[in-house]
């Protein structure tokens, strides 16, 4: 989508005469419905008023996006509005406000309004366009400084695609970027090889994983051109392509950290040819062999990353049941029906919680999955299943009108019992695999089709129904001490998970924490959420705003392009990707990480203490009143970035040093 196309020359307004906010809303919404573009200024400046109430639009650097998806739109629209004076916005850093880009979307123009924000920000973000724009005096200028920065992008991107190709005589590699949650990690990977490719002169073509789907695809011919593949993922990527090739295979974070490493690796010639094995599993031998815990890491993030879109989804419908009975009122004898009094919101319990079924099955069939390939799927889902609905051998086999029976306990072992089944169907089949080696070639396909899953269910649901006794007695005493959080305890275990999200922000100590706060989710499912949830989401939130408050209060310390990456940490950081503050720690740690550890500590901490709960797994601002207590939380989190900030700040050395 260009930009352009939005922006209509007949509603700019070159010379804003407001000097308020609101007053500036009204200017900008008027310019809209004189030019037809907005068919009710009411209804609309109610959706912009509403937006502006969550959280300012005022980004910093005088430039703000009010923004609207309404039924009052007629047509998609981007107003331009420029002011000499300068208005007082409550901008972010608390600056005047200078340039706006009121963004107005119909009802049913799907993301029209985010795609916009998107690709302003890409713009603004370039060095000097902001200043570019404040010095025009027309319409036309406006749209030619847009063309030029798109012509300047079009220019970036061709050399791009050059530089993704040799030339004669140039080496060339192929990489793979892939983490867990497809989000910050896969691209920040990528940024890193390209820039250091670009540096050693080697060419590169980099293949993300990401949220949004595989993106700049490997062809087969790019592949038997390259010199070696270097995959640096958390999860299961396409590996059966690489047959033959020299490979090198770490974590993502490897890939973002040392660049210069891996590149010069595959060209010395030291990453041994990948042999493929018939898999997709991105654990599949490689230039780096796992140790016993990395393999764990792997296999369990495997697990979690197919979960979490289930844990999401369910557990913010059934989130939003609890807030629609307390917005409609429950009588107060009938408390223990909340959530579920009202029909409309036992619908969305009932929706959320089918999603939220699918949880533990989904968690233990994908370990077993990224262990065992296909086979282990089924029997990871059951072994799943098993955990969820608590089946155990709850007695020895007893006759009863002449068959035997046996007795079924109904406890569920929860999150803890689907791990383990997980990790015990993958090896299920993997000994399966072995004691079925011999058979002859004639009867390969059966063991594919018929006796790797057959046997493989048989095995494992048995072996759970054994394991889930002992599971189930530790997944209650967990629940129990969950249940029973208050006060201290509560205190000291927000400050552990809080302090753990900051300690390598999105590594695996982060990755620690958060699990454990998602698989508490499923223990507090009836009782409004989990104080841990609430707690590592909060902290997590906490680095990348502090790099913001560092950047503003401590600007002398900061160079300029910092100083746009902390503008751009407001974002990441209100949207829960700690990893945002990942370059900052990278380049200081001695000075980061433990100022951004102490802030992070504080918050969770502070959530415990007041006992929040959080239903929702991920989302940050956006799922701000699915907690038990918005304001405090918002409070608690601007706290602990405030203490971050000031500390990294204070402890950083002036950029003369």
């Amino acid at each position: 989508m260009k930009i352009q196309d939005l922006l209509r020359k007949e509603v700019m307004i070159m010379d804003l005469q407001a000097t308020t906010k609101e007053a500036a809303i009204d200017e900008m919404i008027t310019s809209l419905v004189t030019n037809g573009v907005v068919t009710d200024f009411d209804t609309f400046k109610e959706g912009i008023m509403n937006r502006e109430a969550q959280t300012s639009t005022g980004l910093g650097e005088g430039i703000a996006m009010p923004h609207s998806k309404n039924a009052a739109v007629a047509k998609p629209t981007v107003l331009f509005a420029k002011s000499n004076k300068g208005v007082d916005y409550d901008a972010l850093d608390g600056q005047p406000v200078n340039l706006f880009f009121m963004i107005a979307a119909p009802d049913g123009a799907n993301d029209t309004h985010l795609a916009a924000l998107a690709e302003l920000s890409k713009y603004l973000l370039k060095p000097g366009f902001a200043d570019q724009l404040r010095q025009v005096s027309t319409a036309d200028q406006v749209l030619a400084t847009f063309d030029a920065a798109e012509e300047e992008t079009q220019e970036e991107a061709v050399r791009e695609a050059q530089n993704s190709q040799p030339k004669a005589g140039q080496d060339f590699v192929v990489a793979v970027t892939a983490c867990t949650t497809g989000i910050a990690h896969t691209y920040m990977a990528e940024e890193a090889l390209k820039k250091q490719a670009e540096e050693m002169g080697v060419a590169i073509k980099v293949e993300t994983n990401g949220a949004s789907g595989v993106g700049n695809r490997l062809t087969a011919e790019d592949i038997a051109k390259a010199k070696g593949v270097i995959v640096a993922a958390d999860k299961a990527v396409e590996m059966n392509r690489f047959d033959g090739k020299p490979l090198v295979q770490v974590p993502v974070a490897k890939g973002i950290k040392e660049p210069e490493q891996l590149i010069q690796t595959v060209l010395d010639g030291q990453a041994p040819a990948y042999a493929a094995t018939g898999s997709v599993d991105a654990s599949a031998e490689s230039g780096e062999k796992l140790t016993l815990w990395g393999a764990f890491y792997k296999h369990l993030m495997s697990g979690v990353s197919q979960m979490l879109p289930f844990v999401i989804g369910g557990g913010i419908m059934i989130a939003l049941a609890f807030l629609i009975d307390q917005l409609m009122g429950v009588p107060t004898d009938q408390l223990s029906q909340l959530g579920s009094y009202h029909e409309i919101a036992a619908q969305f319990k009932a929706i959320g919680a089918a999603a939220f079924g699918f949880m533990l099955p989904v968690l233990a069939g994908y370990i077993a999955y990224s262990i065992a390939e296909k086979p282990g799927l089924v029997s990871g889902f059951v072994a799943g299943a098993i955990a969820s609905s608590g089946a155990a051998f709850g007695g020895v086999p007893f006759a009863e009108g002449g068959k035997a029976t046996l007795e079924l306990a109904g406890v569920s072992s929860g999150f803890l019992g689907a791990l383990v089944g997980g990790f015990l169907a993958g090896g299920v089949i993997l000994v399966l695999r072995k004691v079925l080696a011999g058979i002859p070639r004639a009867l390969e396909g059966i063991r594919s089709i018929l006796l790797l899953p057959l046997l493989g269910v048989f095995a494992t649901g048995f072996l759970m129904l054994a394991v889930n006794i002992p599971m189930a007695a530790i997944n209650t005493g967990l629940n129990n001490f969950l249940s029973s959080l208050s006060g201290s305890s509560a205190v000291l275990l927000g400050l552990l998970v809080g302090g753990m999200m900051a300690v390598d922000m999105g590594g695996p100590v982060n990755k620690a924490a958060y699990v454990f706060g998602t698989g508490t989710l499923a223990a507090t499912v009836t009782s409004g959420g989990s104080v841990v949830m609430a707690a590592v989401m909060a902290a997590g939130m906490v680095p990348p705003l502090a790099v913001f408050v560092a950047t503003l209060l401590f600007r002398n310390k900061f160079t300029e392009e910092e100083r746009n990456s902390g503008l751009t940490n407001i974002v990441m950081g209100l949207s829960f990707i700690t990893e945002g503050a990942i370059p900052f720690g990278a380049a200081d740690p001695a000075r980061a990480i433990p100022s951004f550890i102490a802030g992070s500590a504080l918050t969770g901490a502070l959530v415990g203490l007041a006992n929040i709960k959080l239903m929702a797994p991920h989302g940050g601002i956006f799922v701000i009143a699915l907690t038990s207590n918005p304001l405090l939380y918002i409070v608690f989190v601007l706290v602990g970035a405030i203490v971050s900030g000031i500390l990294f700040g204070a402890l950083r050395r002036p950029i003369k040093d």
